[in-house]
This record gives structure tokens, sequence and C-alpha cells, in this order.
């Protein structure tokens, strides 16, 4: 007991340590957008909250309208708060996430619970995209709760208001919009419908709100890829990214829209062979919005972890566990300025090789996966 108890306070001041120094490198850069933007907007001159930008940078409010309204109460706080409060929701939703992914898997390994579980937060919140999500003051935690208890105790079990927690993630921000079409895929038509209309509501109830800025995020913001940074910045590992940092001039767009094609097609091959294994689906559906969208900067990355957990605990254990160790290590960062060490093609990438490895090689519909209660079966 005494020895557990001294290696898990070991292992929770490692994590402490490991965030600090990544707090030193990224000083919570995106709560101080959110936070200008909101207090420009509520307390500012009248202006919209897309017309705010953080001083000396390119980078302002990326978020549909409905997200803002979500963070009106910023316009209230001192940022100091802000950060507080933005830290202690990400480190809740963690620990919630971490349980819900490794419950089954700590009672059959029948390891020890209070000291499993306790081991496996501090290895969730060492994970660089969770500690990124911490130090730069973002939501991805968040929405990732939202979507994981949408799926894993609504959809599992046939609730009534499955969808609701996806579409509210959709409607803050849309790349969760991907678990939308993990519904029509595994044929989940009412869940679906659930999800739609929920963004849809949350949407139109910020354009009533807020009539001129939803119009200005639908028709301007959101095609102003400016706005969110650099398409080749090492952070952006998805295969935009990876296009942007060949060594060519310029990759056509016809490329990129090509790899979104064909990694769809074959995530749909996969999820909608196996419907039942809901967890397998949050799983594959987080690997594949990472892949196709823009932009998936390595803090949004935190939705390979339900991946990496099935890995770990099916027959991946090389895989899972070495993609978690070198997503840990910040070796990509290696990559980052000139002169870079050789294979960039590789180690500055390494996101988009174990995403692409993680979609093809992670475990669906196992024995283990597809024992669920008659009530939590799909209705076809």
């Amino acid at each position: 007991m005494k020895r557990k108890s001294g290696l898990l306070a070991a292992a929770g001041l490692i994590t402490l340590l490991i965030v600090y120094l990544a707090q030193t490198r990224n000083g919570y850069f995106d709560s101080k957008v959110y936070y200008g933007a909101i207090q420009y907007w509520f307390r500012g001159d009248g202006g919209m909250v897309y017309d705010w930008l953080r001083p000396g940078t390119p980078y302002g409010f990326t978020y549909p309208p409905f997200a803002g309204l979500v963070m009106s109460p910023m316009a209230l706080l001192p940022f100091g708060a802000v950060v507080v409060i933005a830290i202690i929701a990400t480190v809740l939703t963690t620990a919630l996430l971490t349980w819900w992914f490794t419950r089954d898997l700590i009672r059959r390994r029948q390891w020890t619970v209070w000291f499993a579980y306790g081991i496996a937060v501090c290895l969730a919140i060492s994970f660089e995209p969770v500690r990124e999500t911490i130090t730069f003051g973002q939501v991805n935690t968040l929405l990732l709760t939202l979507v994981a208890g949408d799926l894993l105790f609504g959809l599992s079990r046939n609730r009534k208001w499955a969808g609701a927690g996806i579409g509210l993630a959709t409607a803050i921000k849309l790349t969760p919009g991907i678990f939308i079409v993990y519904l029509l895929v595994t044929r989940r038509w009412r869940a679906a419908a659930t999800a739609s209309g929920t963004a849809a509501g949350a949407t139109l109830l910020a354009a009533a709100i807020f009539p001129d800025e939803s119009r200005e995020f639908w028709t301007s913001a959101l095609w102003d890829t400016n706005r969110v940074g650099v398409l080749s910045f090492l952070s952006n590992q998805s295969e935009r990214g990876f296009l942007a940092r060949l060594p060519i001039a310029q990759v056509e767009s016809k490329v990129w829209l090509a790899c979104v094609l064909l990694t769809l097609a074959f995530w749909a091959w996969r999820v909608s062979r196996e419907p039942d294994d809901i967890m397998g689906g949050l799983a594959l559906t987080g690997i594949v919005g990472c892949l196709i969208s823009p932009v998936t900067w390595i803090h949004h990355c935190v939705w390979l972890l339900p991946a990496i957990v099935r890995c770990v605990e099916a027959d991946r254990k090389a895989l899972g566990i070495s993609a978690y160790l070198l997503m840990t290590s910040r070796l990509t960062w290696l990559w980052e300025r000139r002169p870079r060490p050789p294979l960039e093609l590789i180690g500055g990438n390494l996101y988009v090789w174990f995403s692409l490895a993680l979609l093809i090689w992670t475990p669906i519909g196992t024995r283990r996966s597809t024992e669920v209660h008659a009530e939590d079966k799909i209705l076809t």
C-alpha cells in the first residue's frame, strides 16, 4: 500500500513538472486569444468578435458564434480566473475520460483500481496533446467528453437524447461534425437527426442573438485560413499539413481532396463492418477527424487517446505503446527549425504516420468490444 502510494505520488509530481515545462513554452496562448476577443466583443467599442486580432499576430477568434455565446462569461472574469477554470476543466475532463476508456482494462486485469487509475490519469495528462491543451488553454478535452459521453452512455444504451452531445460539440467547433457522419454510416438515423438538429438549433440560437457575427463567420471568417496559422507549420499534423510541408513548390488542393476521400472511404468501410463496437467507432472516427481536417494542431490530437487505449488493451500493444511514447516525447519538434535533422519526412510528421497506422490497425469488433447488453445494440 505504502509503496504504491509513493509511486503514485512520484508519478503525480513528474506529471506536474512536465506540464509546468510545457506551460513555459505555450503560456495559455489560446486562452489569451479567446479572452481578448470576448472582452473586445462585449466590453469594447461595439465591434464584432471576429474583428479582434491578438496584437502582433494574425490570430483571432475562429470558432462559430455559438462558441462565443458559451464563452461569454469570460467578459465578467479576470484573465487569471479564466486560466484556473480552464485548467481545472481540462484536468477533470481528462480524469473522467481516462476512467471511461480504461475501466474495463483495469477490471479485466484485476489491477488495484485506485493505483492503476491514478497512473493512467498521470499518463493521460502527460500525453503531449493533453498537456498542450492545458498549457494553451484549449477546449479539446471538453469536446471529447461531450462526444464520448454521448456515444458511450447515450448511443450504446439507445437513449432518446443520443446525438445531443455530438450536436453541441459541433456547434461549438465544427470538426466534431465528423461524428454525425459516423452516425449516418452506421445507420443510427435517430441519433444522427438529434445531433444535426441540436447543432442546427444551437447555431440558429446564436444567429438570432448575434446576426452580424453569424453572417461574418459563415461568409468570411470560416474560410480565412490565415486566422488559424500557417498550414505548413510543424504542429499541423493533418494530411493537409503533411502535403504543405513536402519539399515541392505547391501541392494542388485536388491531391489533398483525393487523400481525404481515400481516408474517409477506408474509415467508412471499417466502422460500417462493426457498427456495434461503439468504442471502436469513437476511436476510428477521432483519428479520421484529425487526418482530414485542414488544420490539426498537436493539441487537437487528444482524439487519438481512445485508439491508443484500444490498441494497448487488445492485440496491438506495440503500436499503442510506441504511439503514446513518441507522441509524448516531443520528438517531432526536433524538425521545427532549420537546420533540420535527416528524415524530416518521417520525423516531422510523426502524428500523421501514427494516425494512419492507428486508422489501419486499431482493433475493432474484437470479442471483448462486442460483448454488449441486448438493450445496447443498435436498431437496424
